[in-house]
């Protein structure tokens, strides 16, 4: 079987996608003829076993399309797979293989989520659904979603009922487990700095518990705008917590682990994410977490592994007293938990057979 996916950005910077698209072709590689199509960037993550091919940006529509098309013919692929939605090129990349007559799966990546639809509604959203994104969806051969919560969510949208769940996944056997529970007195934070994931609201419990926790540091590690990241360091000043938070930056590699492994406790108080992959990469390296409803992690209660709560600054509160009362013995117990959970439903070498039977559906 050939499988050709389309990504609009495989930079580092980009986040989550990204860092899905590294992880899904080193397993997925492996049992299928696998190509990945996207745009030069400046730091491109490294793809294992498969091709990859960067064609024109959208801004050059024509060069592009004339591109990607030239891929399509000289690849024949059974099936197209594109990530992401809201970009022109996405919908556009989806058109003309559909137009070719190649059968296409769509993944929004949580970008049809009703968080993400509100904003910018009237100015950006409207506009590209009716000049583009809506036909995309309704005209998927299968929409892909990570979470029965994502499910229902696009089908009360009403354009596409083909939905087929599938969760991300994360390499389990390369991550190490933490070697000690003892407490380093280390909260992290780590994904994209963006006002979607809710640090406002993790800044403002740390300040309501910043007599608790005056020992401990606050590790807020992430690429985004220099703005808003400005932004939230005014705020940790103005709330007189500067001391208890550190901004680290885009942490990789080794650094990234290292912050897992430390940590007591990992936290995501995001308003919505379609899966959280370092939610999993947090379990995976024995970390109890912290996340929202906005999140499909319902598990961390049922597995004892951490805490999912409503979205704001008092469920973030609560949920760190939970934590500060914990003793070393029980997050060790969380953790382990945390780690059995990912070993049991998040290998990524499970996520890439599932990925076959989907695409084998559609043909």
């Amino acid at each position: 079987m050939k499988v050709l996916h389309y990504i609009p950005s495989l930079d580092r910077a980009s986040g989550g996608t990204a860092a899905y698209m590294q992880l899904l072709t080193k397993e997925l590689g492996k049992l299928v003829e696998l190509h990945v199509v996207s745009h030069a960037s400046e730091n491109p993550v490294v793809m294992d076993n498969c091709k990859v091919y960067y064609v024109s940006h959208f801004k050059q529509f024509r060069k592009m399309k004339r591109q990607f098309e030239a891929l399509l013919n000289e690849v024949c692929p059974d099936v197209v797979h594109v990530n992401c939605c809201w970009m022109p090129a996405c919908a556009f990349t989806q058109k003309w293989a559909q137009t070719l007559g190649y059968k296409v799966v769509l993944t929004p990546h949580g970008m049809l989520e009703p968080w993400i639809l509100k904003r910018h509604y009237w100015t950006k959203k409207v506009p590209a659904l009716l000049l583009y994104q809506k036909e995309a969806v309704k005209q998927a051969d299968i929409i892909h979603a990570t979470a029965e919560s994502e499910k229902e969510n696009l089908l009360k949208l009403g354009y596409n009922d083909k939905i087929y769940i599938i969760a991300n996944g994360i390499d389990v056997d390369s991550i190490r487990v933490k070697p000690t529970w003892k407490r380093n007195k280390e909260i992290l934070f780590l994904s994209r700095v963006h006002m979607k994931k809710g640090i406002n609201f993790l800044i403002e419990a740390v300040a309501q518990l910043k007599w608790q926790m005056q020992a401990y540091v606050v590790r807020i590690a992430g690429e985004g705008d220099t703005t808003y990241i400005e932004e939230l360091k005014q705020m940790a000043t103005r709330l007189d917590i500067s001391q208890l938070i550190s901004f680290e930056g885009g942490v990789y590699g080794n650094r990234k682990w290292e912050l897992f492994r430390q940590a007591d406790l990992f936290i995501l108080p995001t308003h919505s994410e379609n899966f959280g992959i370092v939610v999993a990469e947090a379990l995976a390296s024995g970390t109890p977490v912290v996340t929202t409803m906005g999140t499909p992690w319902s598990e961390l209660e049922s597995r004892r592994c951490g805490w999912w709560t409503e979205v704001g600054t008092e469920a973030t509160v609560q949920a760190l007293r939970n934590f500060l009362s914990l003793t070393e013995n029980e997050l060790e117990k969380m953790g382990r938990n945390g780690r059995k959970l990912v070993e049991e439903k998040y290998s990524a070498r499970k996520v890439a057979e599932e990925f076959v039977e989907m695409y084998k559906s559609i043909l």
